[in-house]
């Protein structure tokens, strides 16, 4: 019997900022909701609640906020309950985080004016300039010179 598979992955924008919490243990979870588009469809979009947990969360709750885009690796957990005051049964289902990547820079994207970064300086901006060089000659490369 073939095993059982439970993955999802997720590509979208924080539908708002992300809420820490710490459990009566201890452990800090972090809640936030991603909007993915449907593709082919303007203006529509799928809604999913996230969490994630320890470190990873403590991650998204520093770098992302509203309106960044994450792209989110996890599994789908099923909740059920009663509900206290009309005693049907509710249901949710939500994605755990197993990671997330943030792929908005610190000042990309529709997020508030929380960074999320360190401001780079004009030095850092200069590393990163192509050096171009001219007095490349079409000599055969000497396969003897090369050290391995």
């Amino acid at each position: 019997m073939a095993r059982s598979i439970n993955q999802v992955i997720l590509m979208g924008r924080l539908t708002r900022d992300p809420e820490q919490r710490t459990t009566t243990t201890g452990k800090t979870i972090t809640s936030f909701s991603i909007a993915v588009d449907r593709q082919g469809q303007e203006d529509q979009a799928d809604f999913f609640d996230v969490t994630a947990w320890e470190k990873l969360g403590e991650l998204v709750s520093q770098y992302l906020s509203k309106g960044r885009r994450c792209l989110v690796q996890g599994r789908l957990r099923q909740d059920s309950w009663d509900d206290k005051e009309t005693g049907k049964k509710r249901t949710r289902v939500e994605v755990v985080a197993t990671d997330v990547t943030f792929l908005d820079g610190p000042n990309d994207g529709a997020g508030s004016d929380r960074s999320g970064g360190a401001p780079r300086s004009s030095s850092d901006n200069n590393k990163n300039k192509d050096v171009v060089i001219e007095d490349i000659d079409d000599k055969p490369i000497d396969l003897s010179e090369i050290p391995f």
